[in-house]
């Protein structure tokens, strides 16, 4: 058997820096993927004390509202949709609320992700929401506050979260009334 030659030591050092390369290469990926996990999992959810998220729309009713333009007044930024049922539950006490505040220094807003536009203006009609609403059905404004569930209210004085509220509430109990009092 004829004897091979081995190959000559330049192919050797090539393959080798190839090898090198490749495993340079994969492991930066890995890093770069790794570190994308983590940058994707990190909390952006919205915290009482925090900085409210900046935004700023016009309304259905022709207003022009951010986190920053009420000038002490409390803006309560409430999350909601006509497809879900404690968002329906909670809507007469939050209308209550709504009008009972109302000359008091406390703005409502509601801001559903609805995608569909004639089933949001039946449930604003159906309701006779007494506040200023805004459709958002790209969630564009709500994912910047980290909300994943709905119902979801802020109340927000100064471009602070002050209070956050999670599910449907009693607007018209006992303690938000105190609560709502304290910030006035």
């Amino acid at each position: 058997m004829p004897a091979v030659a081995p190959p000559p030591s330049s192919a050797v050092k090539t393959r080798s820096a190839v090898n090198i390369g490749l495993k340079v290469l994969v492991v930066a990926l890995a890093a770069a993927f790794i570190g994308m996990i983590g940058w994707n999992l990190r909390d952006t959810t919205v915290h009482e004390g925090d900085r409210a998220p900046v935004f700023s729309i016009h309304t259905d009713q022709g207003h022009t509202i951010t986190p920053d333009s009420f000038g002490g007044k409390i803006l309560v930024l409430n999350f909601w949709a006509s497809w879900c049922p404690p968002c329906v539950s909670e809507t007469p006490s939050l209308n209550a609320f709504a009008r009972k505040y109302k000359d008091r220094g406390v703005v409502v807003l509601g801001i559903s992700i609805d995608k569909n536009q004639e089933k949001y203006q039946r449930f604003i009609k159906r309701f006779q929401i007494p506040f200023d609403t805004f459709r958002d059905p790209g969630s564009t404004i709500s994912a910047r506050y980290g909300t994943f569930q709905i119902p979801e209210t802020y109340v927000i004085k100064n471009g602070r979260v002050m209070r956050k509220y999670i599910s449907d509430q009693n607007w018209m109990s006992n303690d938000v009334d105190r609560y709502v009092e304290s910030l006035l």
